[in-house]
Formats: structure tokens, sequence, C-alpha cells
């Protein structure tokens, strides 16, 4: 197995990018991420220090994902999609030690924002232009355009108003 590394990618020399991983144009993965083999990471794609991508995960291109950011097996980023510092993603509803078996999957659609310190139960989807506070536990789906943050996380603000902000 052999990793495609694109030769304008930027793999820095404490990164690990295992064997068969594969990596896009104009990419940067930064030190002590740690990038398993089957991971797939699109082009123009930002990889901060201290981070996990397992085998398996997906992401698009234009992404960002900030230092310490954990995506396990089942897990999709679509294209321009934000990753603050530290977000977690989960695979297993009820994880034990002798557990085998498949991954649930986990889709964040594109140009949507997941806020630091977040943790994303798995087997949901973060809709398109949606947006995480930071602290979050997001524990269902949330709607495209939508706000959403707390403890569990639930909507707070209606639909696209951060869009009208922005200008998009």
């Amino acid at each position: 197995m052999t990793s495609k590394i694109d030769p304008t990618a930027f793999i820095h020399p404490l990164a690990d990018v295992e064997d068969g991983a594969t990596i896009g144009k104009n990419s940067q993965v930064w030190r002590w991420s740690h990038i398993m083999p089957d991971a797939i990471v699109g082009d123009n794609v930002m990889i901060g220090e201290g981070c996990h991508i397992a085998s398996g995960v997906v992401i698009g291109d234009n992404c960002r994902v900030q230092n310490g950011c954990q995506l396990f097996e089942g897990v999709t980023l679509e294209n321009s999609v934000f990753l603050a510092p530290n977000v977690i993603f989960t695979n297993v509803k009820f994880p034990r030690s002798h557990r085998k078996g498949k991954f649930e999957k986990t889709i964040l659609r594109s140009n949507c924002s997941i806020g630091a310190n977040s943790v994303i139960l798995c087997g949901i989807e973060i809709g398109t232009w949606a947006m995480i506070g930071m602290g979050s536990v997001v524990t269902r789906s949330v709607a495209p355009g939508v706000t959403a943050f707390g403890c569990p996380a639930v909507a707070k603000k209606n639909k696209n108003h951060h869009l009208e902000k922005l200008n998009i």
C-alpha cells in the first residue's frame, strides 16, 4: 500500500502520514498529527497540530481542521467545513473494550462550522451552513443553516441568520 500525497502538499517532518493515506493538492499537515491508511484529505485542506484522522475518514476540499481535533472512522466532512480546536467525534454509541463491528457514519455538510471543544455523537448529520457553538455536545442532527449550542445542543437561532450578517 502506498500513500498518494500530492507533490504540492506540505507534510511537517513530525507528522505521521501512514502508507495508504491520500493528501490532496496544496494541503498542509502540521506537527504531531496522525493520518491513518485509507484516510482521504482533499485539496487545500489545513490539518493543525496534534490531530488524529482515522482510517476511512473523508475530508473534502478547502476544510480547516484546527489543532487537537479527533476524527474517527465513519466521519465525512464535505467541502469547506471548519472545525475549531479540540473537536471530538465519536463513532460508537455504546462503547465497550471488546466491541467489534461497523462504525456509525457522521456527515458534516459543506460550509458548516463546529466550535472549539465540541463533541459530536456518531450517526448524525450537520447541515450545510449550520453552526455549532463552542463547548456543545451534539447528540442529534442539525438542520441546514441552523445555529445550535449547549449540552445537549439545541437550535437557538433561526435558519440562515448568520448568512445575512456575512452577506453570503
